[in-house]
């Protein structure tokens, strides 16, 4: 026989059809995106910005607010303090993590961080 047998060809082709015709409407719906305006005129930055607050994790566990060792249960609170002070000028949140860290523990720190409603968060390398 020196034919090609082309229906396992076709049926994999019109599988595939299907399943285009399944999954291409879910992609056309609309997702909405906050994305940040440009703005032609500033205002002027008349404060200077707080220093920022150095969070580091180390490889047992431990955390430091800047550089004094802290709770866990007690972030969120000192996050808190800190929004008060100034909400409009938030210090800059930036987070030292160890590779070794567990992620549980980063995982706390940034839900306290989230729920504080702490806006300005960077990691350091």
């Amino acid at each position: 026989m020196a034919d090609i047998n082309v229906t396992p060809l076709v049926d994999v082709m019109l599988v595939l059809l299907i399943i285009f015709i399944v999954t291409a409407p879910i992609m056309t719906y609309p997702i909405d995106v906050a994305l940040p305006q440009r703005v032609i005129n500033p205002p002027p930055q008349l404060k200077e910005p707080p220093p920022p607050i150095d969070l580091r994790i180390d490889a047992g566990g431990s955390v430091y607010w800047n550089n004094s060792p802290v709770n866990v249960r007690d972030l969120q609170q000192r996050m808190e303090q800190e929004i008060q002070r100034d909400p409009t000028n938030q210090p800059e949140l930036r987070i030292d993590a160890n590779p070794d860290a567990q992620y549980d523990v980063m995982a706390k720190v940034l839900a306290a961080a989230k729920n504080a409603q702490m806006l300005k968060i960077g990691f350091v390398q």
